[in-house]
């Protein structure tokens, strides 16, 4: 039997799904987490190695002479090194589109939350702010209506037009910078954008879907902030060096924007002092967007559908 090793299982399954059935498909070990260190010596004589933070750099693939798989278990795949992958004849999976739904859903979550400030009002009622009102309601902050307010969107892949849809239905204009056509965007209702610029300077809310690369890292800057109007909100459940998180912070405690929601960070966990932390109406979750039970259970199964059809000759959703 071909000798399996998961080196990072426990984020996408900390237990609530389990790995039975992966053993129908070969000597099955699972780790929890793996240090850089330990990566070398627990893949040793394994053909199929997953991975979801575990980097394989170059140095790592070339003391595996036994791989022949690497499954990663998401859809960003930054972390092989997919030109050492392919020279040494390692095949690279990854998961497309499992998290679509529960990122979306993670965007408007955060959008709600700043617009109606749901949880520091219900703290406010947890600590008698309500009971010592004099009216039979209670609010502490501007709340917000979305109808009529337009969405610029960066990145028009599969979580950006679920997004999109979203917003439609609260009566949201929607424009998005993306490389498809205007026309084909217009078939969306969508409002094709000019440059990055033009998203940034218009929208009430800016929404991160884009891929981090080179041309993308630090997209969000002080130059384009200060784009923004006092009153927008920026939303990233993207990745978080799209945002460079000092200029943000800057313009948040300097009120050049109103808001910001993110699921991301530059560093995670972060680090201390990490300047978004803190920093006035930003809202931080700990990159929890993708991690609903149904899209985990999706990530299982294509993670599982890949390995197979990687056994039976036909790989699936290779990446290099």
């Amino acid at each position: 039997m071909k000798k399996i090793v998961v080196l990072d299982g426990y984020a996408a399954n900390p237990g609530d799904i389990g790995w039975e059935s992966w053993k129908a498909l070969g000597e099955l070990t699972v780790y929890e987490r793996t240090a850089p260190e330990e990566t070398v010596a627990r893949c040793k004589d394994a053909e199929i190695v997953l991975t979801n933070k575990v980097i394989f750099d170059v140095n790592v693939i070339e003391a595996l002479p036994a791989l022949k798989y690497i499954g990663v278990l998401a859809t960003g795949y930054n972390v092989v090194d997919l030109e050492a992958a392919t020279k040494h004849g390692v095949i690279v999976t990854n998961i497309p589109a499992y998290s679509t739904l529960s990122v979306a859903q993670m965007v408007f979550a955060h959008l709600l939350n700043i617009t109606h400030h749901v949880a520091s009002h219900a703290e406010r009622v947890a600590n008698g702010a309500w009971q010592n009102s004099k009216d039979f309601c209670f609010w502490d902050s501007e709340l917000i209506e979305l109808d009529g307010l337009t969405l610029g969107i960066v990145g028009l892949g599969n979580i950006g037009r679920a997004v999109a849809r979203i917003a439609q239905t609260f009566g949201m204009k929607v424009m998005a910078y993306s490389s498809k056509s205007e026309e084909a965007l217009a078939e969306m209702g969508i409002q094709k954008a000019a440059s990055y610029e033009d998203v940034f300077r218009i929208a009430d809310v800016v929404s991160l879907h884009c891929p981090l690369n080179a041309q993308t890292k630090h997209l969000v800057n002080a130059e384009r902030l200060a784009l923004m109007k006092p009153s927008a909100i920026l939303i990233n459940t993207g990745r978080g060096p799209l945002i460079d998180e000092q200029a943000l912070a800057d313009a948040l405690n300097s009120g050049k924007i109103y808001a910001a929601g993110v699921d991301v960070l530059t560093q995670e966990p972060p680090r201390a002092g990490s300047p978004l932390i803190g920093a006035r109406n930003c809202y931080i979750t700990p990159h929890v967007a993708w991690a609903t039970r149904a899209a985990r259970e999706r990530l299982d199964k294509i993670a599982f559908a890949n390995v197979r059809a990687f056994l039976d000759g036909c790989p699936q959703n290779v990446v290099n």
